[in-house]
């Protein structure tokens, strides 16, 4: 099996309503979308949705990427060879996570494809049966979020992830006003997005906190600052999560080393896709660190390759994967059983993607073949 051709599309993703963290606020989700083709007529879909703020990459930067120096390296590659596929991109290019991530999706929803079976069967095989979906809410006033929280924990929702991140007084009172409404009710913990900066900042927060039962703090510090996130862990007694901190493996070797979390956030527009998530995982086993996989809000097939992953590993323990929640449209057709995800066992991904909404919702596109 060989790739025969390439083709990214840049979309806008239409939210429901505003999507609002500490650095950022999105009308609209940019992404790019691959299809891939094979010479013996297999399809398969991948997604990167970029971020500047954790990854250094743009939207127009990812299809740069994907149309002028990977896809063409790519063609007449098997996408079973994930390992060689990989040194092939990392080989052209340093970093490019997210444009790398698209193509190694693909590929994944390729041989799955051709061999009959889901994606999370060539990832080790399915583990968890199915996972609780956490509602994220985004920056707004305390009593807004409070009012959000309070509706969906009547829709069945028992754990919120709440977007912090602006003015640390601030933040403590939308946390007290959604954990005083709801606490009793369903999990709550707190993503501030590296917003307070310092571990002083973050600390000072968590004492003012100190009556609020949180499940676990996130990424309260800047991402490259790994020893101001150590100081937090060592101080706290809430659970410490790495985010924006853990892009790679390098980050990883350097969170265990020096034991700055309890948990971490596995992205995989951060390292790449689903093969180098796997092995992220793995480093968190031999370290005995919880995971989560983590969303850049991606449409059907991103959130289905993030899930896939999720479902295949014993550590990873929970998921926020709630993109195609947050859309007024969506090029796929990944199904949630609110507050529940049951993925499927179609082969690939398995989601079917709506080819006349992703034309209509395309800005541009190329297609490579040479």
């Amino acid at each position: 099996m060989k790739i025969t051709a390439i083709e990214a599309f840049v979309i806008e993703l239409p939210l429901i309503e505003p999507f609002t963290i500490s650095y950022v606020s999105y009308d609209k989700m940019p992404s790019v979308i691959v299809k891939v083709t094979t010479d013996d007529g297999w399809t398969g879909y991948g997604e990167g949705v970029a971020d500047e703020h954790v990854t250094g990459e743009l939207v127009e930067s990812v299809y740069q990427v994907i149309t002028k120096t990977l896809a063409p390296l790519l063609i007449g590659e098997n996408p079973f060879n994930q390992e060689r596929v990989h040194t092939i991109m990392d080989r052209a290019i340093l970093g490019a996570p997210t444009a790398k991530a698209a193509l190694d999706i693909a590929c994944f929803d390729i041989a799955g494809k051709a061999l009959g079976v889901p994606a999370y069967s060539l990832l080790g095989g399915r583990f968890h049966d199915r996972f609780p979906i956490t509602h994220v809410l985004s920056i707004d006033t305390p009593e807004m979020m409070a009012d959000k929280a309070e509706k969906h924990v009547a829709k069945g929702y028992t754990s919120f992830k709440l977007k912090v991140g602006y003015d640390r007084q601030d933040d403590v009172d939308r946390i007290k006003a959604v954990h005083d409404r709801v606490g009793r009710q369903a999990k709550i913990r707190v993503d501030v997005n590296q917003g307070w900066q310092s571990s002083a900042a973050a600390l000072q927060a968590l004492n003012d906190l100190n009556n609020v039962s949180l499940d676990w703090l996130e990424q309260p510090v800047l991402a490259s600052d790994i020893d101001a996130l150590r100081e937090v862990k060592a101080k706290a007694t809430v659970p410490i999560m790495a985010d924006e901190a853990l892009t790679g493996f390098k980050e990883m070797r350097e969170i265990i080393a020096k034991r700055a979390a309890d948990k971490v956030n596995i992205k995989l527009m951060k390292c790449g896709g689903m093969y180098p998530a796997a092995k992220l995982a793995a480093m968190a086993e031999m370290a005995g660190m919880d995971c989560q996989v983590g969303s850049m809000v991606e449409s059907s097939i991103g959130s289905a390759a993030g899930f896939h992953v999720a479902f295949s590993k014993k550590m990873i323990t929970s998921v926020e994967l709630t993109g195609p929640l947050k859309f007024s449209r969506d090029i796929g057709n990944l199904h949630y059983d609110v507050p529940f995800i049951q993925l499927n066992t179609r082969p690939g991904l398995g989601v079917d993607i709506d080819e006349a909404i992703l034309n209509d919702l395309t800005v541009y596109s190329e297609e490579v073949t040479s």
